[in-house]
């Protein structure tokens, strides 16, 4: 996923939805310490600001420099650029060692990891038997029943470009591989059904689609998936391009702690 998001930083920053302060609660409630958090593939930091709220101090690491030098700065946050030849030890070394962490989050981005060595390092960092993973994604949005079909419609012209690992994503994270024990928000096979509601503008609508990793493919191969006709047709059935409208972004989250052999 390295450089994927690079081109769109700045529409990326300005078009995904903010996720509920509530979900953060429901974590924090289940950790039994709030000293420390990672916040893995943090983009532009949005879901680390929010951890932050709950926790002492949250690492948030990412891939992308670029996304990181549009991050949002916070006291409690520190952040961190992983660059691709770090060693899982120097991964663990940077955000405290084993058996340290408190809460792991990873916000719409766990689709794109390297899922066994991502998890056997989160199981490394976690403490136990009180630390907490969660991961959550959100694949839809809502708006109408007459602006829906024309989203799904254009949604099948970008099927093309997306990388094979954003099926876990369609699949609403359901076949996502998740081996950790369910602390009640979500388990392997059965993730947390979410909603995430948004007033949202039509210029903040289109932002959302040309910060899609699959149109910036495309444009990259010389296919323009939002031409004027495709955005006049959204126009119309959005209702003018002042208006903003009520939506509502289809999430889901699955949560766990790490499974303790028994002796």
């Amino acid at each position: 996923m390295a450089g994927l998001f690079d081109k769109q930083a700045d529409v990326y920053l300005d078009a995904r939805p903010t996720y509920p302060k509530e979900w953060y609660s429901k974590l924090a409630v289940l950790t039994p310490h709030h000293t420390l958090a990672w916040d893995v593939g943090t983009g532009n930091g949005q879901a680390a600001l929010s951890v932050a709220e709950h926790y002492e101090q949250v690492i948030a690491t990412d891939v992308s420099e670029s996304q990181l030098q549009r991050a949002m700065l916070h006291p409690r946050v520190r952040y961190a650029h992983t660059q691709l030849s770090i060693t899982d030890d120097e991964v663990i070394a940077l955000v405290g060692g084993e058996d340290s962490v408190d809460l792991v989050t990873v916000a719409q981005a766990v689709h794109w990891f390297d899922l066994p060595k991502f998890y056997n390092l989160v199981s490394r960092v976690l403490k136990k038997p009180g630390g907490v993973f969660a991961v959550w994604c959100y694949n839809d949005i809502e708006v109408d029943p007459t602006f829906d079909p024309i989203m799904k419609q254009f949604h099948d012209t970008t099927l093309p470009f997306w990388d094979k690992n954003i099926q876990y994503l369609f699949d609403g994270y359901k076949t996502l591989p998740f081996p950790f024990e369910s602390v009640g928000l979500g388990s392997e096979g059965n993730p947390l059904p979410l909603d995430i509601p948004k007033q949202l503008s039509f210029e903040g609508f289109l932002k959302m689609l040309r910060s899609w990793s699959a149109v910036t493919t495309a444009k990259d191969q010389g296919v323009d998936l939002l031409p004027e006709k495709v955005v006049k047709e959204f126009e119309g059935a959005w209702g003018g391009s002042k208006l903003v409208r009520s939506v509502s972004y289809k999430a889901f989250m699955l949560a766990g702690k790490v499974r303790l052999r028994s002796l």
